[in-house]
Formats: C-alpha cells, sequence, structure tokens
C-alpha cells in the first residue's frame, strides 16, 4: 500500500515539474522584435502619446493556468510587450487593481507614473506588484485612469489586462464615459488572461465600447512575433516610401525623386557640385563653387555668345558676334603687319561680318581698342595701337554704322593675349578687339 502510494506521489512530484518547467521554457523562448532600427530609419512613424495600462491583481489571478498563477502570465505578458515597445517619446503609467501589496494597501495603485516612458521604468513599476488578492474593482480602476488621463495630451492607448472574473457590467459602463470624457483621442485595448468565457465576454464588450481598440489574449501573444504585430497595431503606423528612394516619406525631405535616382539620407538626389541642380538634372556637372547656374545646372551666358558669365571677360557682346576663348570680340584673321595700320584686304570680308551686327543693335555702343605686340617702346606700341583701331572705326563708318556710337582706344602691348616670345605669339597680339559700352 505505501509503495502505490510512494509511486502515485512520484508521478504527482514528475507532473508538477513537467509543468514548470514547460512553464519556463515558454517564458525563456520568447524574442522580442526589435522595432528601434526601422523606427529611426523613418519607416514607422509612432501614433500614441501616452500608454496606461491597467493591470488585475485581484483574487482571481491566483488561480492557476497553463501551470502558472494567471498573475504572473499577466506580468509576463506586459513584460515582453514593454521589451517590444521601441523607444518612443510618450508619457506612460501602469494602475494595478486588488489587494497588490499587502493587507493595508489600497485597491486601486498607480505604481508606476505618469512618466516618461523608458523600458526600465516600466519594468521597475511592474515588478512592484508582488503578489495578487481581494475582488475586482475593474470598473473602478477604469474611472480612476479617466482622473488619471484628463490632462493628458495627444493620443492615448489604455490596455487592460484581466481574466474579467466576476467584474459584472459596470466595466462596460466606465469605459463608455471615459469615451465620453476623452474622446476619440483614447484607444481602448484588452488582453484576456486565462480562457474563462464569461471574462472573455466582457473583456470583448470592453474593447468595442472603445471603438477604436480591440480585444485579444495572452495565449494569442505568447510569440515574439505575435507581441511584434500587436506592438505594431497598437503604437505604431507602418510609413510609405512613396517614390521608391529607400527613405521612408516622414524623413523624406525630397520627395517623388524619380525611380532609380540615388539619393542621400534625407532622401534628396545628389548634387555633387553644390550648384544646387540635381546630378540627374544637371548637364552641366563640375560647376565651380558660387557660380550662379540655370535650371539645367548650367553657368549663365546673360549675353549668349556661347562663354559662361564667370569665365566671360567681356561681358554684354551682342548677339551674332564672334568670340574668343575670353568671351572678347575680336576680329578673328583681322591681323597687322608689324608697325602697320593699314587693314589688308583679304580682312575686308571679317569685317564685313562686323556690320550687319552692329547695325542689328542700333543703340549699342562699342569701343574699338588696337593692342601690339612688346617689340619697340611703349610710346610708339601707344600710338600704333590707337592708328589700328581708328583704321577699323573708319571702315565701319563707310559701311554705315554711326560713328558716334563707335569709340576708340590704343593699350600699346600692355594687353596681351599670346605670349610675345614667338611669330605666332607676337601676330595674334597684333590685333583689334570690339568692347560694347555700358
Amino acid at each position: 500500500m505505501e509503495k502505490s502510494y510512494s509511486k502515485k506521489l512520484l508521478f504527482v512530484s514528475l507532473c508538477s515539474l513537467l509543468l514548470i518547467f514547460a512553464a519556463q521554457d515558454a517564458q525563456s523562448a520568447f524574442t522580442a522584435f526589435d522595432f528601434n532600427p526601422q523606427v529611426k530609419a523613418g519607416q514607422y512613424k509612432q501614433k500614441v502619446d501616452n500608454l496606461l495600462i491597467i493591470l488585475d491583481a485581484s483574487g482571481s489571478m491566483t488561480e492557476r493556468y497553463k501551470g502558472q498563477p494567471k498573475i504572473a502570465l499577466a506580468k509576463e505578458t506586459v513584460s515582453n510587450m514593454n521589451q517590444t515597445i521601441p523607444e518612443l517619446y510618450m508619457v506612460s503609467g501602469l494602475r494595478a487593481f486588488g489587494k497588490i501589496q499587502s493587507a493595508f494597501s489600497v485597491e486601486n495603485d498607480l505604481v508606476y507614473g505618469p512618466a516618461l516612458y523608458s523600458t526600465a521604468g516600466l519594468n521597475e513599476g511592474l515588478n512592484a506588484v508582488r503578489r495578487a488578492g481581494g475582488h475586482t474593482p475593474l470598473a473602478e480602476a477604469i474611472n480612476y485612469s479617466t482622473e488619471d488621463l484628463k490632462t493628458a495630451l495627444g493620443k492615448i492607448a489604455v490596455i487592460i489586462f484581466s481574466d474579467a472574473k466576476e467584474v459584472g457590467g459596470k466595466p462596460v459602463l466606465a469605459v463608455k464615459d471615459m469615451k465620453n470624457q476623452l474622446g476619440d483621442r483614447v484607444c481602448i485595448y484588452t488582453v484576456l488572461i486565462g480562457d474563462d468565457l464569461e471574462g472573455k465576454k466582457i473583456m470583448d464588450q470592453i474593447a468595442q465600447a472603445g471603438m477604436c481598440g480591440f480585444a485579444t489574449s495572452a495565449d494569442a501573444l505568447d510569440s515574439g512575433q505575435s507581441m511584434a504585430d500587436f506592438v505594431e497595431r497598437v503604437f505604431l503606423v507602418k510609413c510609405l516610401d512613396s517614390d521608391g528612394d529607400g527613405v521612408y516619406d516622414p524623413a523624406d525631405q525630397c520627395p517623388n525623386t524619380p525611380k532609380g535616382v540615388p539619393v542621400d539620407s534625407k532622401g534628396c538626389p545628389f548634387d555633387s557640385d553644390g550648384d544646387g541642380v540635381y546630378d540627374y538634372l544637371d548637364q552641366c556637372p563640375n560647376t565651380p563653387k558660387g557660380v550662379k547656374v540655370d535650371a539645367k545646372g548650367c553657368p549663365l551666358d546673360t549675353d549668349g555668345d556661347g562663354v559662361y558669365d564667370y569665365l566671360d571677360k567681356c561681358p554684354g557682346t551682342p548677339r551674332g558676334a564672334l568670340v574668343d576663348t575670353r568671351g572678347c570680340w575680336v576680329l578673328g584673321g583681322v591681323l597687322f603687319d608689324t608697325a602697320k595700320w593699314n587693314i589688308k584686304r583679304q580682312y575686308y570680308p571679317v569685317l564685313e561680318e562686323v556690320v550687319p551686327v552692329l547695325k542689328a543693335n542700333p543703340s549699342l555702343k562699342m569701343q574699338i581698342a588696337g593692342h601690339t605686340d612688346s617689340r619697340g617702346s611703349a610710346e610708339y606700341n601707344q600710338k600704333l595701337s590707337e592708328n589700328r583701331a581708328k583704321a577699323v572705326k573708319e571702315y565701319l563708318v563707310k559701311r554705315g554704322i554711326k560713328a558716334g556710337s563707335l569709340t576708340t582706344k590704343g593699350y600699346g602691348f600692355t594687353m596681351p593675349i599670346a605670349p610675345n616670345d614667338t611669330p605666332d605669339g607676337m601676330a595674334k597680339n597684333r590685333r583689334v578687339e570690339l568692347t560694347p559700352i555700358r
């Protein structure tokens, strides 16, 4: 008889151990999903400014469910949620109801908060709920919570963890009153602890009365993925990347970037030369810093002579004039022999090209500037350059250009455009230039 009793006792002990190990394995198997990288990347934005948890620590929560007291399961579920919530800027609090500390404790106690949310802070408040006891004043807890939240700003999430046993219909009325006072800012979520059918019915009714929340259970939140889904639905809004550039809309400072265009961390296309025109639109890359550009990213060419303003040494050249690389209207091909200022007949066609340009701009006043190479004295070359300028003016006046619109000036050898140490360089310096007078 004793041997049979011992076998039964051993069997019961083994079963108890198996249940304990199973509960420990279930707890250790939970791995929280980390939303923080995605939140920081802008993939999510928070939709909750305030969190209040209502935790049932009444006598019915001492009942065992799946090998552990329901209060332990409730705290474990809240802890798992706490591990999963990302680093959000929100005010949080934890209210427990029941004889939560000792025989002298109040039956409704704000054990944490209101305080700026932190994982450690909420965990500390959760640890303050050491044991359960007493009746189930859930309606009172909801009423107290309404008072807690009257000064809250922004959106509010209220999450109730309870088995909802022996609470009657008053919690539903309390939720309706909360909605009347706080309006659409508050959404109420319920998490059933255990499997009491009447409790589930009440928790469903509470969530429905909250209008914008939903009901679930601890059993449905026992994995990292299911808890992540819950946290996402309650606390976060998944953001779009409308232009598909890899930067989510809230962080994208340049929406509507064309597909395939590389962007920086702000979602803006690159502008390598810093001219204000993105690379994919920039038809003139590598523009020097500080140079003004047009919508195509090209430096301005105000006089339309093909030489950008920042390189143009002779701005204001009339339309149609042929200029050199400096943007100056040089009578190309009109070369003067050494010490001469007469225009050779072979260069008349070059001067003929000037005539229609000046006639097309009758209000334009031009300076005809003569230049020389460096041979001879400064006084001699000054006179020689003046004579070359006058020769060109006389030709243009004979072709119908008003003399009053033309002035002459000699620069001698002071403004060479080529080295004077070769015959070719000296030939280029024996020139005449036309410059608009402003």
